[in-house]
């Protein structure tokens, strides 16, 4: 299969063609010519003002349910969400039931998945049944598939189990993923604890719950010497922890998620259940001091923590309702719509991932493979239900005005659009 992509400004840091516009011709998976204008028969030519092409995008932190609770989101919906939002590759969660904490759930899902759009990557628990207690056969789901390890939404309470897990890892140069979070603080916690909380009447959840985590996490790991990632870090302190334990040659990295830059507590006045989410919104000042880390290059990459969940459990009193929201479609107009320029969000979601999991490097010259997202970082657009892939449908941005539009995505001799 031939694919022509015409006039595509190249955002690639790694890329000879880095900034500069050219034609892209993809054979058979491969790109086969890069030139200012390349004149041959192909079967799909892309030609779209604005187009811009980069190294495909990269989720680390995305639930597609399956198996066990297929009426959220199942890998087909899923893989369809997350190549409408650009993305090449996603590290799904294992909290599924059975929860993927062995050698045959991987293999399940690595099968499974052969043959959809984007390349599905899942991520072993830590613990059988991620409770936390008895470490899981990791080794075996490392040799199955496994991308890296972390009991997903379960943040790893215990101090020497996830102390026995890092050392575990690092004798295959693996990396934990971990949701900073003491549950033994503001352990009923429905929103962040503070004004906005006093004024709603619910019970809070401090910030502290996450910091007091992350300094003993990076402790532990640098104790281990070996690999953690924090994922949807939301304060400004915790980001000076993880920056400080860098510095002193800590292994740990982190990303935060598109809404908790886009939203802050204030936003919750109306009870709306789709900005439930944990770790909760934060207050507008550490939401913006958040997002001037992210256009710093403080912050590693992105994670969209795609949660996708049936109308039942949305369409409820805030109490009851489950936390989390879709984000695979919306996240790279979300950052957009934030000011954050073409070339961060690309280090963000496609060259920093790579590096921190250990993935072959995609640079976009003539000979490598296909692994490419295509994009206007410029269109002005209106997110809408009816465009939504994912087979849930709860989103807080529905409605909104939008900046930066995915155009598809082509994935070895796979392609996507999202053209009608």
């Amino acid at each position: 299969m031939k694919i022509l992509i015409r006039k595509a400004r190249i955002v690639d840091s790694n890329s000879p063609f880095n900034g500069h516009t050219k034609d892209i011709l993809v054979e058979n998976g491969r790109i086969s010519q890069i030139d200012s204008k390349i004149d041959v028969a192909a079967d799909k030519i892309i030609e779209i003002d604005g187009l811009h092409a980069s190294p495909g995008w990269m989720d680390p932190f995305a639930h597609f349910n399956d198996p066990g609770f297929e009426f959220k989101e199942t890998l087909e919906t899923g893989a369809q969400a997350a190549a409408a939002g650009g993305y090449t590759h996603v590290f799904i969660l294992p909290n599924t039931n059975p929860v993927i904490h062995g050698k045959s759930q991987v293999e399940y899902i690595k099968e499974k998945s052969r043959g959809l759009p984007v390349n599905i990557h899942p991520i072993g628990a830590v613990s059988k049944n991620a409770e936390g207690k008895e470490l899981a056969e990791m080794y075996d789901m490392r040799t199955s598939g496994a991308i890296a390890f972390g009991d997903g939404l379960n943040s790893i309470q215990s101090a020497g189990v996830l102390l026995k897990a890092l050392q575990y890892v690092r004798t295959f140069d693996g990396t934990v993923i971990q949701i900073p979070d003491d549950t033994s603080v503001g352990t009923y916690g429905l929103i962040n604890e503070g004004i906005i909380s006093t004024t709603l009447g619910l019970p809070g959840k401090p910030i502290v719950a996450e910091e007091l985590m992350v300094a003993r996490d990076i402790k532990l790991a640098r104790y281990a010497e070996s690999r953690l990632h924090f994922t949807a870090i939301t304060s400004k302190k915790s980001l000076d922890y993880i920056l400080r334990g860098k510095e002193s040659g800590a292994k740990i990295s982190c990303s935060v998620t598109p809404y908790h830059l886009f939203f802050s507590d204030e936003d919750l006045m109306q009870y709306d259940t789709d900005l439930k989410v944990n770790p909760p919104l934060r207050t507008s000042k550490e939401k913006n001091e958040l997002l001037d880390a992210v256009k710093k290059g403080l912050v590693d990459c992105i994670a969209t923590h795609h949660q996708p969940h049936e109308w039942d459990s949305k369409t409820c009193e805030f109490e009851h309702a489950r936390n989390g929201m879709i984000g695979l479609e919306s996240s790279f107009s979300v950052l957009r719509s934030l000011g954050v320029d073409t070339e961060t969000w690309v280090k963000l979601s496609a060259t920093n991932p790579r590096k921190i999991f250990g993935m072959p490097e995609v640079i976009i010259k003539e000979g490598s493979e296909a692994d490419l997202t295509l994009f206007d970082p410029e269109k002005i657009y209106r997110f809408e239900k009816n465009n939504i892939k994912s087979k849930s449908k709860n989103s807080p941005f529905v409605g909104r005005e939008l900046k930066g539009q995915v155009i598809g995505i082509i994935n070895g001799e796979k392609l996507f659009t999202n053209q009608n």
